[in-house]
């Protein structure tokens, strides 16, 4: 074998000194060496602090209680930033998404955290909240389109494409649908500023958009539904291969 096995002997001169001291030898496969650990040891020191499920859900926990209704959107918000900023050490403490579906990391009257993992191709009716909320995207990619109330009818305003790494803060009024618009899972951690499973709230029919009641077991059959046919078309896809 040549190259570093093999390397010529290369002379470097000792480090400065009132005394004399025998020069030092060092072999070309010992300065790649050395250069490869410090290398590995920068690059260890400036890697990003591990995501903490538990230590995150406390901070914002004590965030949410510490400051009144109009500031405690903005205070949990500064917790989500700094953590989803590093969206790939979120996915490894959540996991990877294997499928869609809704996962409650913690729930109280006033403060749920949801880790959301949205089917691929999958698309949510307009909904409203009716309490203020903060999305951020670990992996993948989330389009809102945000609506409003008009003449009393539902129409459309603008829309938004989360991509990892943002945190979009909603207000308490707001009525979105939400779509995953690539072929791959996509997961977002989804904070609300109260009870997001116990507040009577309005969904619109995706065709007609006429208002009914949200109906939260009609929202896991869109996740289920979108599970089925994504993956099925793909297991069908490989069949045909």
């Amino acid at each position: 074998m040549t190259g570093i096995a093999n390397a010529t002997r290369i002379q470097l001169p000792a480090i400065a000194s009132n005394r004399s001291a025998p020069v030092s030898t060092y072999s070309r496969r010992d300065l790649l060496l050395g250069a490869t650990m410090t290398a590995v040891t920068m690059t260890a020191r400036a890697a990003a602090p591990r995501f903490d499920i538990d230590r995150f859900v406390e901070d914002c926990k004590q965030a949410n209680r510490a400051h009144a209704h109009a500031e405690a959107q903005s205070a949990v918000g500064e917790i989500f930033a700094r953590a989803i900023s590093n969206p790939k050490a979120v996915l490894q403490a959540v996991g990877p998404p294997e499928r869609g579906g809704l996962r409650t990391l913690y729930r109280s009257t006033n403060l749920t955290i949801l880790n959301i993992v949205w089917s691929p191709l999958m698309q949510l009716v307009p909904h409203e909240h009716k309490m203020w909320s903060l999305i951020g995207i670990y992996t993948g990619r989330e389009d809102n389109i945000f609506w409003q109330r008009r003449d009393g009818r539902l129409a459309a305003t603008s829309a938004s494409a989360i991509s990892p790494g943002t945190v979009v803060p909603l207000s308490d009024d707001v009525i979105h649908s939400v779509a995953n618009p690539t072929e791959k899972l996509t997961g977002a951690i989804h904070i609300y500023g109260g009870d997001f499973f116990a507040v009577e709230r309005s969904e619109w029919d995706p065709e007609t958009l006429a208002e009914r009641d949200w109906d939260i077991q009609r929202a896991v059959r869109t996740f289920n539904e979108s599970n089925d046919r994504f993956f099925g078309w793909q297991k069908g896809e490989r069949c045909a291969r």
